[in-house]
């Protein structure tokens, strides 16, 4: 662990920090870099990516005193949205369905992340089609360092979520434009704006699928809450 700690952490010209601030500076030609091959310098993606799940489910605790979906998730009034009609769900019900998936969520924001991965790499593999000429695992590589980028500017906005309790819904559209720009600067020899809407459309991909897997857990607890 020491020796791993020195060269893998420590160090700014090799490892985590070194990874952390080429990918937040020239994220472009870090990601190429890897791709082609060049990696002696370079933490591995997918230990980047642990890494910073720690780090913010850590600060999430330690600078909000609540978890990272507790934090980050706007509250929804289920008695207001299910006043109307006969047919409306229980709303005490959603309520505590959505507070669920929440808490099952916080406490393996790790595991839930590494699931969303094959989905985030595929949606944008499909995205992309055959520019680059890319294979999936690479895509597996990029979309991690996309999704350290997205923890990064989480961990900057933690501060101000005290005063501004919607921040993260900020800085994920934040995120994901400079996921956007990151890959244009990926592709360099391909027209920019097809990059930045292909791009685009892979996060969109993205987000209806994650959107999908919540709504999934929802109605699978609604479901057995209902057979009970």
């Amino acid at each position: 662990m020491a020796h791993e700690l020195e060269h893998s952490v420590l160090h700014m010209d090799r490892g985590i920090l070194y990874s952390l601030k080429e990918l937040m500076l020239r994220p472009g030609r870090l990601m190429r870099d890897y791709i082609e091959g060049r990696r002696a310098r370079q933490a591995k993606p997918l230990l980047l990516l642990m890494v910073m799940a720690a780090a913010v489910v850590f600060l999430s605790k330690y600078i909000l005193g609540a978890g990272v979906i507790d934090g980050s998730l706007p509250q929804v009034d289920f008695q207001a949205a299910g006043a109307g009609g006969k047919n409306s769900l229980d709303p005490a019900a959603m309520q505590a369905a959505f507070a669920t998936v929440g808490d099952l969520m916080d406490r393996n924001f790790a595991a839930f992340t590494l699931l969303l991965l094959p989905f985030e790499a595929a949606a944008f593999r499909l995205a992309f089609g055959r520019v680059g000429k890319l294979n999936y695992p690479e895509w597996l590589a990029i979309t991690a360092f996309l999704t350290v980028q997205a923890f990064v500017f989480w961990i900057i906005a933690l501060p101000l979520q005290r005063w501004f309790p919607y921040v993260q819904n900020l800085v994920m559209w934040v995120a994901m434009g400079y996921g956007v720009f990151s890959l244009v600067q990926f592709f360099s020899g391909y027209p920019r704006w097809k990059s930045a809407l292909r791009a685009m459309a892979g996060f969109g991909a993205f987000l209806l699928v994650g959107g999908l897997v919540t709504v999934v857990l929802v109605v699978a607890l609604l479901v057995k809450s209902m057979a009970g």
